[in-house]
This record gives structure tokens, C-alpha cells and sequence, in this order.
């Protein structure tokens, strides 16, 4: 099987695929600092309760310390299997049309190239991680950027540490927009203008588009907590990244 890696500022995502097929995941938190060893005995441990045999590994990551400490641990537990981590160089038949292809996360190449393939051009992917970012595809599968914005968890966490009389609430959709107590309106505030922000950008890049896009698709950890109040989201794919990893292992091996 193949086993793919995204690692992410908040979460790492692991999946395995058995040709097209997504056989087993997980989601774990990242640790920058995690050395080596860490990673190969949380990995192994992982792989090891399924009973999973790794035949190649396909990797991503945009944190630099995580990434370094990654090719390490890929040497030493999986230096046998052939292996590729998403970087300059690597063929990924994806087109990054903008100003500086070198500042485009992996995760943002991955993500073009699986909502591509899966969904056709143009098209908008939605990514709510850390920040929620919007990739655009061309209609010939070109990254052409995208907005970035905070993300939900960083937007409350800030609330709550600077304003003194408020503080973290459950990411769930409230009752009632206009909120009757404070934790009603935070969610409200959290839920509700989140989900029109996403409308709202997405409205404007389709604009820009032409006025019509193949699909516009969520992604991401945090995309359920906004994704049944985003009117303009059409597709839900929590692995697209991983799709996009094995994709490009494809492309590579």
C-alpha cells in the first residue's frame, strides 16, 4: 500500500491507498519538534495496528523544522521504499501560474491537482486548517493563487485572549443567528460569519473566473464545522490533499 503524509501547521493526516483506494486514515497533531525516532515509532505504531505493508510513501509538509526532521525519519525507517516528498522539482503536471511559484505551500499543489482531477477546471478548493485558504484552478488545471485568511480555531483563540470577558466556546452550530447569551453569539459570530465569508470570497473568485466554476470543494479538518451553512460549497473531500499526494506518486515512480 502507499502511504501518504500531509503535515500541517495544526494536524498531520496519513492515509493509505491500495491503487485508487483509500483504505485506512488518520489524523494525529503535530509536533514541529518531534525528532526521528518520534515520527518512525508513531508512524509504525500506527501502520502496525491495522496490520498495514508499506510499499512506497508519497509526503507533504509546510512546516520547515517538520519536514527536515520527516526526510530523516523516511531514511531511516522506510529507506528501502521508494519515496517522494512534494517540492521544487518534482513533476506534479500542475502550472503555477503566479508571481512567485517558489512561495506556493505543497499542500496548495497537491490540493490543485487532486480538485483537477476529480472535478474538472475551473474550480475552487476551500482548505480550513490553520488558515483557510483558497486555491483556484484554471480550466487547464493551473494553480492561479488564491485568498488566505485566518482560520476559525486561530480567529476564536485571538477573541479569547484579548477580549476579557470572553473566552473559547464549542465550534457548533448555534440555535438561532441573533444570540441570547454569550456563548450563543460567539458561535454565531464563529458559525455563521465564517460560512459568509467562504460564500462571499467564493462569489467574488467565481466573478473573476467568468462566472461559472466546475466545482467548489471543502477540505481540511475544520471544514465541517461551517460546511452545511457555506451555500456556494459543492463538493466535500477531507482528503483531497492525500488524493493529490498519491497523484503525484504517480506521476513520479
Amino acid at each position: 500500500m502507499l502511504l501518504c503524509i500531509d503535515i500541517g501547521n495544526t494536524n498531520t493526516v496519513l492515509a493509505t491507498f491500495e491503487g485508487e483506494k483509500l483504505v485506512h486514515s488518520w489524523r494525529v497533531k503535530t509536533e514541529a519538534r518531534s525528532t526521528a525516532d518520534e515520527l518512525g515509532l508513531m508512524f509504525r505504531g500506527l501502520l502496525a495496528a491495522d496490520n498495514v505493508q508499506i510499499t512506497g510513501v508519497a509526503a507533504c509538509s509546510t512546516v520547515p523544522m517538520a519536514l527536515r526532521n520527516l526526510r530523516t525519519m523516511l531514511t531511516r525507517y522506510y529507506g528501502g521504499l521508494p519515496a517522494v516528498i512534494l517540492e521544487p522539482g518534482i513533476r506534479t503536471g500542475v502550472q503555477l501560474a503566479i508571481d512567485n511559484p517558489k512561495e506556493v505551500g505543497s499542500d496548495r499543489v497537491a490540493n490543485t491537482l487532486a480538485a483537477y482531477t476529480l472535478y474538472g477546471g475551473p474550480s475552487i478548493v476551500v482548505d480550513f486548517g490553520t488558515s483557510t485558504n483558497f486555491d483556484v484552478v484554471s480550466a487547464r488545471g493551473e494553480y492561479l493563487g488564491g485568498p488566505l485568511a485566518p482560520g476559525i480555531e486561530i480567529s476564536v483563540d485571538a477573541l479569547a485572549a484579548r477580549a476579557a470577558q470572553l473566552r473559547k466556546v464549542e465550534l457548533v452550530r448555534p440555535p438561532r443567528v441573533i444570540g441570547k447569551n454569550t456563548v450563543e453569539c460567539l458561535q454565531s459570530g464563529v458559525i455563521y460569519g465564517f460560512a459568509g465569508q467562504v460564500d462571499g470570497l467564493v462569489r467574488r473568485i467565481t466573478a473573476e473566473l467568468g462566472g461559472e466554476v466546475a466545482a467548489v470543494v471543502a477540505t481540511g479538518g475544520l471544514a465541517t464545522v461551517v460546511l452545511d451553512d457555506c451555500a456556494t460549497i459543492t463538493h466535500h473531500e477531507p482528503m483531497l490533499t492525500l488524493i493529490g499526494l498519491r497523484l503525484i506518486f504517480e506521476r513520479n515512480s
